[in-house]
């Protein structure tokens, strides 16, 4: 078996956060993209967090830029269980004290979505919503995850 080529790496803790998925993913490819990813959710950006904003491009202009190419294929063509990919990062917040549940109480992350009116406000579009179990109209940008 072949070994692994090195991923480069991401500032500070971010890449040994990072580092805990590199098992889950079979290519160098799929690792960089992961890093771009969590990096550009993280990242601070004057406006949403769209495709080209992740990939810190420009908007419209942006949208034939390599990285956001190489980001829409990781998001989108890439093969990758995302599944495996949340149970990493549940277990994970399970093992670590500030967020695994106690006796004073536990943290909750709400990625179902909230259901908007409308498609005239900006990122405002069809996704779904496991809050209502359907597709419908919701705020896009506000709750990114790692399910496609």
């Amino acid at each position: 078996m072949t070994a692994r080529r090195p991923c480069p790496v991401v500032p500070g803790p971010l890449e040994d956060y990072a580092a805990m998925f590199d098992p889950l993913f079979a290519s160098l490819a799929q690792r960089r993209g992961f890093r771009e990813y969590l990096t550009g959710l993280l990242a601070p950006r004057d406006r949403n967090k769209t495709l080209t904003a992740l990939a810190g491009a420009e908007p419209v202009v942006g949208a034939q830029h390599p990285a956001v190419q190489r980001l829409q294929f990781f998001l989108s063509e890439s093969r990758w269980d995302h599944e495996a990919i949340n149970t990493r990062r549940l277990e994970l917040l399970l093992a670590d004290p500030a967020t695994a549940p106690h006796e004073c109480g536990v943290l909750v992350i709400d990625d179902s979505g909230d259901r908007k009116d409308g498609t005239a406000t900006a990122h405002i579009g069809r996704q779904w919503l496991g809050r209502l179990g359907k597709t419908d109209n919701a705020d896009r940008h506000r709750h990114h995850s790692l399910g496609r």
